[in-house]
Parts: structure tokens; sequence; C-alpha cells
């Protein structure tokens, strides 16, 4: 009698604990908010002066790129720029991608100069492409001279942007803002120069303008729309905004704090799609300055990467640029010369569950660390779901689990793919094991390699209850 009762206690306390999410039959239905898919709503940003060693130096990009392309359709978007954007000047003398010099291989140079090699590698990538020019060094002709070459050499172009980070040209020592400096004088530069290189270029639509870092309002988008006139925006395509939550892991890839995170975005957002314009993360990762040892390359950095670009996606930021620095010296990248990085795995699981879905919402309301999603394919149909328990494991003691209940369903069974490691604090270039679906990505090739694993659900009366443990991410296909 004892034993029955502790286990019918026990199975009590289960059932309080689980969390309950029910997936809509259709989408815009039963008082969700959903949110429109970009086709390829993950992307790469390289850091300006370090694009042509990705591409000619490091044996994985392309692989790393194929694998999500495989997934979508769709090469992924890349944006070519950073910091040393405005340090870069185009010199058409020059045969070289880049030309500069550092006295040691992990710094970013101080100054360099690129030829129009450096555009024409750019115009050989199969996706859509940003590049980032220079606007601090104040050489408008300069900046034209190189964007008509990007124009003719860049089949894909989708915008340009013109300077990277404007709030921080005065402390820079940058030449635009020798003067005074503030949000509306930058705002007058931006709108006077997007006007000069659209016209020289003889493009609308051709600027990625924004692509500043402090939180808004200020420097943020919807402060620069309201000082733009139709002859400015004529010549915008995109609005940008860059973002690096930083913290501890555990804050990091708390599901609440990265809900929170985004939110400080609704209104540049807003603002944006009231002009009918895209607005996107042009630059963004864990950590700002190429990341933290003890945050960016850990499981719990590719946690937040998974919950990061869905919450971001149902926020109606359309894409996601996760930026890639100096090759060697770079702690939030997804991969290198020699080993992959766990952040990677985290992008693929969301790529997996966005691919070929036209819509998507969340289903929690991003108060817990409980996270469910919901995509749906252009006719509305549920295509995945999409379960995270963002509970911090260090790796030592027991592993807490959460049961989350998934009713809505149809059919007898389901497949699932299960992102885990060891702990929170896995890191793969360290010799963690993080796996998706049971598989991994080889160090220095970024391959695909082991036997997938799938998971069987069993649903009984449109319903399945499934265990996530701490640190970890369920992905269920409907």
């Amino acid at each position: 009698m004892a034993s029955y009762f502790y286990t019918f206690v026990a199975a009590i306390q289960v059932a309080i604990a689980a969390v309950t999410f029910t997936v809509p039959k259709q989408a815009h239905t039963e008082g969700y908010k959903y949110a429109p898919l970009d086709p390829a709503p993950v992307g790469i940003s390289f850091e300006f002066f370090a694009f042509p060693s990705y591409f000619t130096n490091v044996t994985a990009t392309e692989q790393c790129l194929s694998n999500w392309k495989d997934l979508t359709g769709l090469w992924p978007p890349i944006r070519i720029g950073g910091t040393t954007q405005d340090r870069a000047q185009y010199d058409s003398r020059t045969s070289a991608y880049v030309v500069y010099s550092v006295s040691n291989p992990a710094d970013a140079p101080a100054s360099l100069t690129f030829g129009s090699s450096f555009l024409t590698l750019a115009g050989s990538y199969g996706g859509s492409v940003v590049v980032g020019l220079n606007r601090g060094k104040n050489n408008i002709q300069n900046t034209i001279d190189a964007a008509k070459i990007a124009v003719s050499e860049v089949k894909n172009l989708l915008a340009i942007e013109l300077g990277n980070e404007p709030e921080y040209y005065s402390r820079n020592g940058q030449p635009i803002a020798s003067g005074s400096w503030s949000p509306a004088i930058d705002a007058a530069s931006q709108n006077n120069w997007a006007i000069l290189v659209g016209s020289a270029v003889n493009k609308a639509q051709i600027i990625q303008a924004g692509n500043s870092n402090d939180s808004p309002p200020t420097w943020g988008a919807a402060e620069l729309i309201a000082t733009e006139n139709a002859t400015v925006k004529q010549y915008i395509k995109t609005y940008a905004h860059h973002n690096y939550p930083g913290g501890s892991v555990t804050s990091l890839m708390s599901h609440k704090s990265i809900s929170n995170n985004l939110h400080v975005f609704d209104a540049d957002v807003a603002a944006a799609l009231k002009e009918n314009k895209p607005y996107v993360f042009g630059e963004t990762n864990s950590v700002s300055g190429g990341g933290a040892a003890g945050v960016s390359p850990t499981f719990g950095a590719a946690l937040w990467t998974m919950d990061y670009v869905l919450r971001a996606s149902y926020s109606n930021i359309s894409r996601t640029y996760f930026h890639h620095g100096t090759v060697g010296n770079c702690q939030y990248c997804f991969w290198g010369r020699y080993s992959m990085g766990a952040p990677y795995y985290g992008a693929y699981a969301a790529t997996t569950f966005l691919a070929k879905a036209s819509f998507i919402t969340a289903l929690d309301d991003g108060t817990t660390n409980y996270a469910a999603y919901a995509s749906f394919g252009s006719d509305g149909a549920p295509l995945r779901v999409l379960l995270y328990n963002s509970d911090y494991f260090s790796g030592t003691g027991t592993r807490s689990s959460q049961s989350f209940e998934v009713r809505g369903l149809t059919g007898g069974s389901l497949k699932a793919k299960r992102l885990t490691a060891e702990s929170s604090m896995s890191r793969v270039d360290q010799g963690g094991k993080v796996t998706f679906g049971g598989q991994t990505f080889t160090d220095g090739n970024c391959k695909i390699a082991g036997t997938e694993t799938i998971e069987t659900l069993a649903v009984s009366n449109g319903q399945v209850t499934v265990e996530v443990k701490a640190s970890e991410a369920l992905l269920i296909y409907l």
C-alpha cells in the first residue's frame, strides 16, 4: 500500500510538473501570433579583412554552408563587414584580395586595402551577399568606386552597408566624426551617403541601413527612419542592427533571457515593417569582441544560438547573420581550420526546424525556461515542433528532466531528433561530444558523421509526453 501511495504521489508530481502545449492544426488560428519566414533565415557575417581567408584557406567553410543548403534548398545568406570595413580602402591597382600587415596573426589590421578580386570572390558565392563598405574614413568617392565594382561583380548582391557601428566612430577617431557626433548627425550622414551611393550605382533598394550595436531606441531603426525622406527611402533595402547579449552561459542560454533580450527590438522591427522593409540582425553572436572563452564555444551557446534564431524569427527579425572574426582567434565561430564549434550544432538544429517552412509561432509566452515552437508550410499545415529545456546543467550531480506534453497531434507515432551533449559546458574544440540526432560534424571539413538516431514517439488521444533533459532540445517531425 505504501509503495502504491508513493508511486501515485510521484505520478501526480510528474503531471503537475509537465508543461503543456497545443499545436494549432493550421497557421493563423487559435489566437497565436505568427511570423512569416525568410527562405534562408540563418546566415553568416564574415569580418571584412578575414572574408577571403574563410573562402580560400578554411576547408570547412563551403561544407558548413552547404549543409544548410541541403536542408533549405538555398545557400545561406552572408554579410561581409565588421570593424575592419571602416578601416579598409578600395585600391583598383592591387590584384590581391586584401593587403595589410599585423605583428601577430591573431590581430585584426588597423588599416588595409582591398582590390576588385575581393568583390569577385564575393560574387562567386551562390547565396545572397551583403557587402559592408567604409563610411568612417569619410572618403565618399572611394566608397562609390568600390560600390560600383560590388554591383558589377557580386551577382547575388542583396545590399551595401555604409559603415559599421557608427556610434563608436568618435571614440575610434574616425574622420567622419572629427567634429561633433550624435545619432542625429549620423542619421543625416547615412541618409546623404545612401543617396550619393545609390544614385552613383543607379540602383534603388540597395542599402542596408542602420548597422549600430548600442541597444535601441538610441541609434535604432525607428530613430533613423524618422529622419528619412522619400528620396532616401527609395534606396533602402533593409534595416539592420547588431546584437551581442553577453553574460554567463546560464544567463545566455536561458529562454526567458533570450525572449527579454529580443523584446528590446520590438519598436524598431515594427518601424521597419511599417516601411515594408525587412529588419535583420546584420551582425550578431554570443559575446562581443570575438567571444568569451568560458561562454562562446560551449554547448550552452549552441542552445542559445538555436533558441535565439527561432525567437528572433518569431519576432519578425527575418535574418540573423552570426559573426565570424579572425581565423584562429574566434571563440564564437561555428567552425575554423581545424575544429568545429559547438554553436554550429544549434544553428543546424534551428535551420532543420525552419527549413522550407513559411510561418513560425511560439507556443510559450517566453516567461519560463521551457520553450516550444511550431513551424508551418506554405499551405498552413504544421511541419515540426521544437521543445527546449534551458535549465543549466554543469555536468556534475543529477541532471534534471522536464516533461513536455504536446497536444493537437494526429496519427499514431511521430519521429524526433535530439540535440544534446554531456553538459551545458561541453566544448567540441576540447573533445566534448555534441550530437544532433546522434550525429556529429567532422573537425576540419564539417561533413556529417555517425549513424542518425531517430526517436519514435507514441501518440495517444492526439497527444504525446516526452522528457527533455536540462540543456537539451527535441525536434519533432509532424
